[in-house]
């Protein structure tokens, strides 16, 4: 192994280091915000809209949340979805995650019993609020209950996103061999979410599956086959394998195809270090 290799094996970790750095997951499980992106695929029942809410929201989360907490407190009913999806959603924006969590709780609550699908995505909703607020243990629980209702719902590729999420979750609080059976359970529910496999790959490499990593890498390179992240990915596997050359050019096909993302940035740093970071030759 190079000595680079082992730089880099220094910086990344041959398995999950827990403790002082508890999320041992590239950026998008680290850092990733609540999925406000689900407003525009939950359900809500029939009934009274809340005029201009979201607009407002992503205009002026200040005012928006007003709003959305005016309507909450004369809603009725499954009219409470709205409203509380909508005051979650404005909450998120002012990254106040607690409020948010309460919110997205109470939509869910107030959601028909057998309306699983919508029901599922609120409680998802609601744990990455809580996630995002610095608290795994109650997201893991939000997260849980969510997965049971997608089960109910029969819906594969929402089972699959909230696996991942409780995947980041079970990572955090040092549950790897749990983190990898719920990525397991997203990869048979959602073959083509790419995140899956990118996810499960990094994982496997933290804990020391380099086979296993580098089949997932080249299963998340398939589906999304310039997703920078994935291409990063690739290069770490492959430098740690001893494969200098195919970490070369998969980080220098990140800086081709996304050149100005942060993961351009690091694959930059990282062919620095190789001495070379110039373009991929033909």
């Amino acid at each position: 192994m190079s000595i680079f290799a082992l730089v880099l094996l220094g910086q990344v970790g041959a398995a999950p280091a827990i403790g002082a750095d508890p999320l041992q997951l590239p950026a998008e499980v680290r850092d990733r915000k609540p999925r406000t992106r689900q407003v525009q695929t939950v359900e809500a029942p029939p009934g009274p809209q809340i005029d201009g809410c979201i607009a407002e929201m992503e205009t002026d989360p200040v005012h928006g949340a007003d709003a959305a907490r005016k309507a909450l407190a004369e809603a009725k009913g499954e009219e409470r979805v709205r409203a509380g999806l909508c005051l979650g959603i404005a909450l998120t924006q002012l990254e106040r995650w607690d409020e948010a969590q309460r919110a997205f709780s109470t939509a869910r609550s107030s959601a028909m019993p057998d309306d699983h699908a919508s029901r599922a995505r609120l409680g998802s909703m609601a744990g990455n609020a809580a996630f995002a607020g610095g608290q795994p243990d109650s997201a893991l629980a939000l997260f849980d209950s969510a997965q049971t209702e997608a089960r109910q719902a029969g819906d594969g590729a929402l089972g699959g996103a909230i696996a991942i999420d409780r995947a980041r979750a079970l990572v955090t609080l040092g549950r790897n061999d749990e983190a990898a059976a719920a990525l397991a359970e997203a990869r048979a529910l959602a073959p083509d979410n790419a995140q899956a496999w990118l996810l499960s790959a990094t994982l496997s490499r933290r804990m020391d599956k380099l086979l296993e990593a580098q089949a997932q890498i080249e299963k998340a390179a398939q589906i999304a086959p310039e997703d920078p992240e994935t291409g990063l990915e690739a290069g770490v596997i492959a430098m740690l394998s001893g494969r200098e050359d195919a970490a070369r050019r998969s980080w220098q096909s990140v800086l081709a195809t996304a050149p100005e993302s942060a993961a351009a940035a690091t694959a930059k740093g990282y062919l620095a270090q190789l001495g070379n970071g110039g373009p991929a030759k033909p």
